[in-house]
């Protein structure tokens, strides 16, 4: 073994913000950035780590440290991964979910904890960041340009979760977070508590955690079945609702670790439980002008503003969104040799279940007005005399919808590595070895009918009026959902969802995966290359049968790391990926909705996405903690995957309805596509640039302009979901030993979100978000505590969420949540 080996592990033990950090560096914690918790100067103290982190990398790879993550007012990671350059939340009811990284669909980036690839809860391949909460990180990694070490499915890039290590303390430790808040649209309340505790000695370290968030809100919204007809606006449809919802979120887990005397070997186990829970009330009243024109045996007239017969429907809702993660894992790493050894054992468990009973009254008429002259407020105003609660329904039903999918993963993963020198150089050499058992069960979306049992729905309204910041023009109050579903259960002997054959899910996928890379040392940086090889064997299971396929890709890509001087970095990457269709996709089944007389299904004959591109990035690292960097990046993608809609006769699904066309809504190969895009990172320390008196100060600001198509096999062309042209986010804050402020911003601008309609797609429109996080720490411990108080304040433009079908003109929602409030006290011994 040569001396510079060991004796560079050795540093990294000691000072991890030097590793190379490569996914090896992510993977194993001798490597690792140590936790910065710093009094002074928490913001200026994070952004170094990440800095620090990020010149060291052996790949093109930005990062949030620890206290990033704490000291902005973030509910989840999805917020925390916001601000990295290239990245963009997209938001469920106001509240961060997914993430597009660079501009790309969900599912071309691929999340891992502590280096175990997690399946995506609802699906088997998107990622979701609200159901992880930010007391189990102690580092984010976003990789941009992959390595033969990380997944191939890594498209767009790779987010590397590493949790808290027990030795990244010595002794014993314990920190608290207690916060509680009020969302300002509804006096909704929000509690925040985390705990994470642990001790290390010399050989064992022990850490255990806990977290547990709950949000009360009112999700104001509206929707419209709008069309241009020669120029004029037709208005066929307004939807009036009013949602009452509650998240909760929780996480537990721990690591236990033992690292023998005199080695560097290491032997662990570590579990994490996550769980998200959306309980949703639904007010909805739904006017339908074109219905009531046609009823009356009139024609609907063009215009913002009109008068007629509206037909009208309501629904009734108190539902459950649940999605939980469980994983676990077993490692060990050993020194054998001029060898070292990573070996992981993990399984890893995720569910995502709904269910929705709906009390459902329809063929109710009432005369009525509309103005949408102001989109962001439209109105329905009822007839002179006329109450909302006296419209008499011809028909009252229950519908019952629900959908389920569990996801059991076995990984088996050994990495080896080994230094050597050639021709005066030191290199490292590393191969790998993994296989990914996956087994998906489940059904997608099912409805049932029922009756009402004899219950009454209008004897549950009540006399409180819609929380809103729209106009209430329809006067709209609250039912008393919760009770309505209680004794709908009670009456039914308890409402379940019975899924037929044509809706089940039954995957079975084994992933086998090889490396080999090489990384080759030089006076003027390094070159990392190698190649990565995947087979995949699936087997999809359905009412007609079943379909199994074999394939393998095999992926190379070279990253070239080039030290201009100490203080500029220039790299450049080649690298290729592919991205599996998603259990939903690749399903042999369809799922059947009786009432919107629509069917959506899956293909098990669609082919994995492939793609090849190109990195390149110049960073100044400028100063203690400050940064100035670009970089540009293409991806090309073959066989694009998409949604597609036609029409079908229903009697192939059920035979009541022969004759009738359905819209039928699948999954398809389209023609190639591409993603491309360049981004602008400024971090900067005012006492970098200007003098030391300006100390405390700082600014920091990212610009991505992105661009992507691709083609339908009808040969209409699309951005790919996700892409928005602009995405820009920007932070300034103070800081001084006791005290802190941050004031950060976050834009993007429209993108697609859907392509079912082959002719217009449905986007969201532009969005923005303004942030501040306030913070006091205690000049004096208090028992040998670090207090500090905080509070955050969240939207604080409070904005007005839009989407639309082709065009800005034609909108089909909108929504608003308010502000949000919390303040808390977080002490760490």
């Amino acid at each position: 073994m040569t001396p510079f080996a060991r004796n560079r592990l050795a540093a990294c033990v000691v000072l991890a913000c030097s590793s190379s950090y490569s996914y090896a560096a992510q993977t194993n914690d001798y490597n690792e950035i140590e936790e910065v918790v710093a009094v002074a100067s928490p913001i200026k103290d994070s952004q170094k780590a990440a800095i620090m982190a990020k010149q060291s990398a052996s790949n093109f790879v930005d990062i949030v440290a620890a206290d990033t993550i704490g000291r902005f007012p973030d509910q989840n990671l999805a917020d925390s991964l916001g601000r990295v350059p290239g990245l963009a939340i997209e938001r469920d009811q106001g509240q961060a979910r997914y993430i597009n990284f660079r501009g790309a669909p969900f599912r071309y980036t691929t999340i891992a904890i502590d280096g175990m690839t997690i399946p995506g809860a609802e699906n088997g391949r998107i990622p979701r960041f609200d159901s992880f909460p930010s007391v189990i990180t102690s580092r984010l990694s976003a990789n941009k340009a992959i390595m033969p070490d990380m997944p191939g499915e890594s498209i767009a890039g790779f987010i590397n979760i590493e949790t808290f290590n027990p030795f990244d303390v010595e002794g014993f430790s314990l920190a608290t977070d207690v916060g509680l808040g009020n969302q300002a649209l509804g006096d909704g309340d929000i509690s925040k508590f985390s705990v994470r505790t642990s001790w290390s000695g010399e050989n064992v370290g022990i850490s255990l955690f806990a977290s547990q968030n709950s949000r009360e809100q009112i999700t104001d919204n509206r929707e419209f079945d709008l069309e241009q007809v020669d120029s004029e606006l037709v208005v066929n449809e307004l939807d009036m609702r009013s949602y009452k919802v509650k998240r909760e979120d929780e996480a537990y887990g721990g690591r236990f670790e033992y690292r023998p005397s005199d080695s560097m070997n290491r032997f662990f186990f570590s579990t994490l439980y996550s769980k998200f829970q959306d309980h949703e009330e639904r007010n909805q009243y739904v006017f339908d002008f074109a219905g009531g024109a046609e009823a009356a045996g009139s024609n609907l007239a063009a215009g913002e503003t009109g008068t007629g017969l509206a037909m009208v429907s309501r629904s009734l809702e108190y539902g459950l969104y649940e999605n939980s993660t469980w994983t676990n894992t077993l490692g060990a790493d050993l020194q054998l040799g001029d060898w070292f050894l990573e070996a992981r054992t993990n399984f890893t468990k995720t569910e995502n279940d709904v269910f929705l009973p709906l009390p459902y009254s329809l063929y109710g008429a009432v005369v009525a007005s509309y103005d949408v002259s102001d989109i962001n407020d439209p109105l329905v105003t009822l007839a002179p005399g006329t109450s909302l609660n006296d419209i008499d329904y011809g028909y009252e039903m229950l519908l019952v919808y629900g959908s389920a999918l569990s996801i059991d993963s076995l990984q088996f993963k050994l990495d080896a590595e080994t230094d050597f020198a050639f021709a005066g150089l030191n290199n490292t050499f590393k191969m790998g070895l993994g296989h990914d058992q996956r087994e998906a069960q489940g059904y997608g979306t099912n409805g049932g009918m029922a009756s009402l049992y004899g219950i009454d729905p209008s004897d549950y309204v009540t006399d409180q009026a819609w929380y809103t910041d729209f106009t209430n023009s329809i006067n709209g109050t609250y039912y008393d959902n919760k009770q309505l579903r209680a004794d709908l259960d009670s009456a039914s002997g308890g409402l379940t969802v019975t899924p037929d054959n044509a809706s089940k899910i039954n995957i079975d996928e084994n992933i086998t995966t090889a490396y080999a890379m090489v990384t080759n040392q030089f006076k003027w940086g390094s070159l990392v290359s190698g190649v990565r090889i995947e087979s995949t064997d699936y087997t999809s299971s359905g009412p007609e049968g079943e379909h199994s396929d074999t394939f393998t890709e095999v992926l190379p890509s070279v990253n070239l790391n080039v030290d201009l001087s100490d203080q500029v970095k220039f790299r450049a990457a080649l690298s290729t990926g592919m991205s599996r269709p998603t259990y939903n996709e690749w399903r042999a089944s369809a799922s059947i909705d009786t009432t919107e007389q629509t069917i959506s299904g899956g293909n098990p004959f669609l082919e994995a996405e492939s793609s090849y591109g190109a990195d390149m990035s110049l960073e100044w690292y400028a100063g203690d903690a400050s940064l100035v960097a670009v970089g540009a990046f293409y991806r090309h993608i073959d066989d694009v995957i998409y949604a597609d809609t036609t029409y079908v006769d229903a009697g192939n699904y059920i035979s009541e309805f022969a004759g009738e066309q359905w819209k039928y809504t699948g999954f398809v190969n389209g023609d190639e596509g591409h993603f491309q895009g360049i981004e602008f990172n400024f971090i900067g320390q005012a006492s970098d640039f200007i003098s030391e008196s300006w100390d405390g100060f700082g600014f920091s600001a990212n610009l991505t302009l992105l661009d992507s198509e691709f083609t339908t096999l009808s040969g209409s062309s699309f951005s790919l979901p996700g892409t928005s042209d602009m995405i820009f986010n920007s932070s300034v804050y103070y800081e001084n030993d006791l005290f802190s402020a941050r004031l950060n911003y976050q834009f993007r601008d429209d993108w697609l979100s859907t392509t079912e309609n082959d002719s217009m797609g449905e986007y969201w429109a532009a969005q923005t978000r303004l942030d501040l996080s306030l913070s006091y720490t205690l000049a004096e411990p208090v028992y040998g505590s670090d207090v500090s108080f905080y509070a955050n304040i969240n939207n604080l433009t409070d904005e007005i969420d839009v989407r639309y079908i082709g065009t800005e003109a034609t909108p089909n929602q909108i929504e608003r949540y308010g502000r949000r409030y919390m303040a808390g006290v977080r002490i760490n011994f």
